[in-house]
């Protein structure tokens, strides 16, 4: 039992283990939460940070209350995208 007092333990071992995947993984982490805060909220694919996308029917009556289409056209282009 020459190695009890004076050597090597698995435990140190383990542990060091742990603290490297400890380590690497907070790194990781870290680099993460970097790139997605510079990123922006308008740059992921779909998600609440992104720009809100108009329904056909939404845009057809902002265009009708700004005057840009009359009644006719508003109602022609209503029964053609409506369900």
């Amino acid at each position: 039992m020459m190695w009890y007092g004076n050597g090597f333990h698995w435990g140190w071992m383990l542990f060091g283990g742990l603290m490297m995947l400890l380590f690497w993984g907070g790194l990781i982490a870290l680099a993460v939460v970097i790139i997605r805060a510079f990123s922006g909220p308008g740059s992921q694919a779909s998600g609440e940070g992104g720009p809100r996308q108009d329904s056909a029917l939404e845009i057809l009556n902002a265009r009708y209350a700004r005057g840009e289409i009359t009644k006719k056209q508003f109602d022609a282009i209503r029964r053609d995208i409506a369900p």
